[in-house]
């Protein structure tokens, strides 16, 4: 089961990316896709996430499937 939600502040909230990365971060391999520093977590750097047109959405698993 995969729990699918959208980032509610959009592209260029770099702060609450941060705040809102959870329990099933993973660090995007792909360079090209990392928008922030990698020194901090944060959902614009997740493999997980996927980009929209206003903002993202979050593709983890759920707690069940881990």
């Amino acid at each position: 089961m995969f729990i699918n939600t959208t980032f509610q502040f959009g592209k260029n909230a770099y702060a609450e990316a941060i705040n809102a990365a959870c329990d099933f971060f993973v660090l995007d391999k792909d360079e090209d896709e990392l928008v922030t520093s990698t020194e901090q977590n944060s959902c614009y750097n997740c493999l997980f996430r996927r980009w929209t047109r206003e903002s993202f959405t979050c593709m983890k698993m759920s707690r069940d499937e881990k």
